[in-house]
């Protein structure tokens, strides 16, 4: 079993910056790579990025590269998403999760354990 929650949601004005956390714990030291994914009101979850625990590859959906960066601290099983000039319709319920099986890390259904979620909401 994983447990992750994550932090560091809010509202900010477009334009501004936020960072995310999720923490795991658990059975994180076979886990292989950690996701985050958002989900807009009557929008489907989509892909935003994802870290390889061990080497560090990273993954982007092209709405967020230039903008946002993932992260890891292995030592503090923590995941990070440092968010940039935030855009409105990046406004949205941030979930992380985590996989245990290389490959399809743009797919949801790869990932097995995932967090509540935390609000980013982003004004004009």
């Amino acid at each position: 079993q994983v447990q992750l929650v994550e932090s560091g949601g809010g509202l900010v004005q477009a334009g501004g910056s936020l960072r995310l956390s999720c923490a795991a714990s658990g059975r994180t030291f076979s886990s292989y790579a950690m996701g985050w994914f958002r989900q807009a009101p009557g929008k489907e979850r989509e892909f935003v990025a994802a870290i390889v625990r061990r080497s560090g590859s990273t993954y982007y959906a092209d709405s967020v590269k230039g903008r946002f960066t993932i992260s890891r601290d292995n030592t503090k099983n923590t995941v990070y998403l440092q968010m940039n000039s935030l855009k409105p319709e990046d406004t949205a319920v941030y979930y992380c999760a985590t996989s245990f099986i290389p490959g399809g890390l743009y797919s949801g259904s790869t990932y097995n354990y995932w967090g509540q979620g935390t609000q980013v909401t982003v004004s004009s």
